[in-house]
């Protein structure tokens, strides 16, 4: 995945817990598993997910985490 993609798509600079899952196609409890398996160091950490906020940087990271197959469009294919 093209890390220009995500930026292209989406011009906010933080989202909520609520649209980062939004974003990612996936539910708020599926970010927070995906959080929880592959992040989180400690029980602390998981606690402040609800609170965090998420860069489109995070989310490229959460989404290539998560095996979430994306439908960017690839530049050369557009009309």
């Amino acid at each position: 995945m093209n890390p220009e993609i995500v930026a292209a798509k989406s011009p906010k600079t933080q989202y909520s817990e609520q649209e980062a899952a939004s974003e990612l196609g996936i539910t708020v409890q599926e970010l927070r598993t995906l959080i929880r398996s592959h992040i989180a160091e400690s029980e602390e950490d998981l606690n402040n997910v609800s609170v965090a906020s998420f860069h489109p940087s995070d989310l490229l990271v959460l989404k290539l985490l998560s095996g979430v197959k994306g439908t960017p469009t690839a530049p050369d294919s557009e009309a």
